[in-house]
């Protein structure tokens, strides 16, 4: 399943670029995500970039000064279009190859000439001058419901007295989400339209979602797929998963209210849904990696196609995540963000190798850079609550904002910010950078 620990994990490994070295950066040598960016006024087309420090490493240039070889040429090849979809498809090889290397150019221990140096120097574009696009094309989009502390929460409200449906703890529960309406972190959200029924009227309406909601979630991004017919095994399914990212599934809950029975989500989910610019390799997140949810006593174990002792001890990810939020108030009057939880990536019922091997156990042909997101990550805990839904029990317990505000639900200007991170005793930390969208209007 796993990659293993190797040397570009080292925690002893320190950069030349300086911003790499900070103990706060989301991007240190020892995470190197991949992202896809274009130099802002600049007349030229996107291209793949890895994150160091506050600056981003132009793949393209690296390449054609000769700086690669062998699996990492083939890879940084790979980069040549303004899309990860390629370079997912080559595999856990290369991707590691193309990585190792990438250290070795940024290290301030390595072994270099000046030129080569002064080329990688060359090669960097600082963040603040780049814009980030979507980091591949992606093909299809499935949202998961992984999160049971979020199952049980969201079922509670609805049903009291039965919260988890019967299959819930069998069957990885998951819906088609809509691709075309992915977007990177910083585009407007336009609030949607579609029909709401109030419970005291005797039809619906027509008109703007009143109860506009964020969902926090985990995205994770598909490398080599699988042919129609051919089912991903478990022990097989990491070797499938290029890296991950953060993913904001913005939710219309008074559309989707009326919406979702017989056949769940649709327009409430399909209007945008968006996604950080900077993928985390599973082979960073390796030094992270930590047992499966431990199921309560009782719990049915998971059929045989989802089982797996190595997943079961390893296929869990320690990652926390956070949402502030930023309501145009408090931008005008120059407020910090204000956190409205704290979750963690591990507290998900369901890992992600079970997700792949269960969305592609029907035969279900994955293709390259598809995204599968994990659900609204919620935990036990009142401030580990991933959406508005929770956090304020559907609006009757408002958030109360610093500046005398309060929300139940999202308003017109408001930003969400969400960050990602992983830390642990003995390791460098990363960071996932962030994932924004402010409400237009």
């Amino acid at each position: 399943m796993s990659s293993g620990i190797n040397k570009t994990h080292d925690p002893r490994l320190k950069s030349w670029v300086e911003t790499a070295n900070q103990t706060d950066a989301d991007f240190p040598i020892q995470n190197l995500p991949f992202g896809v960016f274009q130099r802002k006024g600049a007349d030229e087309t996107a291209g793949v970039g890895i994150a160091i420090g506050d600056q981003i490493l132009d793949l393209s240039v690296c390449r054609e000064a000769r700086l690669f070889d062998g699996q990492a040429y083939t890879a940084a090849l790979a980069g040549d279009i303004p899309s990860l979809n390629s370079l997912m498809g080559l595999g856990r090889e290369y991707w590691s190859a193309l990585r190792e290397r990438v250290s070795e150019l940024l290290s301030d221990g390595s072994s270099m000439d000046g030129d080569t140096r002064d080329i990688v120097r060359g090669a960097l574009v600082p963040m603040a001058d780049a814009a980030m696009h979507m980091p591949a094309t992606v093909g299809d989009y499935t949202d998961f419901y992984a999160s049971i502390y979020h199952a049980a929460n969201v079922g509670g409200m609805f049903r009291p007295d039965n919260p988890l449906l019967p299959n819930y703890k069998h069957i990885p529960i998951a819906y088609h989400g809509r691709a075309s309406s992915l977007c990177v972190s910083g585009t407007p959200v336009v609030r949607p339209h579609g029909q709401t029924k109030d419970d005291r009227a005797a039809s619906p309406d027509f008109g703007p979602c009143r109860l506009l909601d964020y969902e926090l979630e985990v995205g994770f991004f598909v490398g080599p797929g699988n042919r129609l017919g051919s089912p991903i095994p478990i022990a097989e399914a990491e070797r499938h998963i290029f890296g991950l990212c953060i993913v904001n599934d913005w939710s219309a809950r008074d559309i989707q209210k009326w919406e979702y029975q017989p056949l769940g989500p649709f327009l409430a989910k399909s209007f945008t849904t968006t996604v950080s610019p900077w993928i985390v390799t599973l082979e960073a997140l390796e030094p992270f990696r930590t047992r499966a949810f431990e199921r309560p006593e009782g719990d049915p174990k998971p059929l045989a196609y989802l089982d797996d002792r190595e997943n079961q001890e390893r296929g869990g990810i320690d990652l926390t995540l956070e949402v502030s939020i930023a309501t145009r108030k408090m931008r005008e009057e120059h407020i910090e963000p204000y956190r409205l939880s704290r979750g963690a990536f591990k507290d998900m019922y369901w890992t992600i190798a079970q997700m792949l091997t269960h969305h592609s156990s029907n035969g279900c042909n994955m293709r390259s850079a598809d995204l599968l997101a994990s659900g609204t990550v919620s935990g036990k805990a009142d401030d580990s609550r991933g959406c508005l839904l929770e956090l304020t029990w559907r609006g009757q317990n408002p958030v109360m904002l610093p500046t005398g505000e309060e929300r139940r639900f999202l308003e017109d200007g408001d930003e969400l910010i969400m960050r990602g991170f992983c830390e642990r005793e003995g390791y460098v930390r990363i960071g996932f950078g962030e994932c924004r969208g402010v409400i237009a209007g």
